[in-house]
């Protein structure tokens, strides 16, 4: 007898936990579709922006996609590239100078750089002048033929001092250092 009775309970079980999966599925199926909602945005409740999901799912972004088919294109061609470590000029003062340049051809500037009067423009000029080296020597490119693709100024270590104040005082003096890219590429 001990038997049947267990036979039954183990069938309860496995009919609840049958139908227990069904349950929840009907509650996610309680969204209203697109069909079911209306087109129109209903004029008491203002618009909410949807929420970032946490899902690695992501939405298709066609902007996105073209700049990754127009990134690969970029890979093609040649790139030069010209790095000048621990200049003695800050990151901020080097990015005034390098906004200017950005996406000019080199003759373009040159000119720019030798009329900026900027202590850091002599520094940018000569990375110039060495990025275009680069390409002529080691890429036999025309120095004539290519534009400034990308030009930045990170911060580099800084070196700290201390000057004496009034009343046995010290007051820390930042030099700041900066690393100067440019990275070249042909036109067109």
């Amino acid at each position: 007898m001990a038997e049947e009775d267990k036979k039954p309970e183990e069938t309860e079980v496995e009919e609840t936990a049958a139908t227990a999966p069904t349950e929840t599925a009907e509650v996610v199926v309680e969204e209203p579709t697109a069909e079911e909602s209306s087109p129109e945005p209903v004029a008491d409740k203002p618009k909410r922006a949807p929420r970032r999901k946490a899902s690695t799912e992501q939405p298709a972004q066609p902007a996105a996609k073209e700049k990754v088919v127009a990134a690969k294109d970029e890979e093609t061609a040649p790139v030069v590239r010209a790095q000048a470590k621990y200049v003695r000029t800050s990151a901020r003062k080097a990015r005034l100078v390098c906004d200017h340049i950005r996406g000019k051809s080199v003759d373009e500037a040159r000119a720019i750089l030798a009329f900026t009067p900027r202590a850091a423009a002599k520094d940018w000029a000569k990375l110039l002048n060495s990025a275009v080296a680069n390409a002529e020597n080691n890429h036999e490119l025309l120095g004539s033929d290519l534009k400034v693709a990308t030009v930045y100024a990170d911060e580099g270590p800084t070196l700290k001092r201390f000057q004496p104040r009034a009343m046995g005082r010290a007051t820390r003096i930042r030099k700041r250092t900066s690393h100067l890219t440019i990275t070249l590429t042909p036109k067109g």
